[in-house]
């Protein structure tokens, strides 16, 4: 069984109320949960409130630093547009993880390793 960490994102305040990162991480747990993915409460990480476009996030750093540590084996996210709003970033951010040897799981995007 994988070790992974969830991550789930929201920006506005719109997004906040209409309870999108309740639902994101609820998708994403009952995911890792049929993938076979074990993922322990303190490493579903949430940035609310918090732009796709800027890497300085907390929940971001925290799982950066899950990454880098050898923490996880996979990262579990809902959408590319979830962990960055701009592509180059997504792919820094994928290759990072990759480089780790962390894979990194779009469960609304083609399986192809990168966004």
């Amino acid at each position: 069984m994988k070790i992974a960490a969830i991550y789930a994102r929201v920006s506005s305040d719109q997004q906040k109320e209409e309870n999108t990162i309740a639902s994101q991480t609820a998708a994403l747990v009952e995911f890792a949960r049929e993938q076979g993915f074990s993922v322990p409460d303190e490493w579903v990480i949430e940035d609310e409130g918090f732009s796709g476009a800027s890497l300085l996030r907390p929940g971001l750093e925290r799982l950066r630093d899950l990454v880098a540590e050898g923490q996880i084996q996979a990262v579990l996210i809902h959408a590319p547009d979830r962990l960055s709003r701009k592509y180059a970033y997504q792919v820094l951010l994928t290759e990072e993880f990759t480089r780790h040897g962390v894979e990194t799981v779009f469960v609304k995007a083609p399986q192809s390793g990168t966004p």
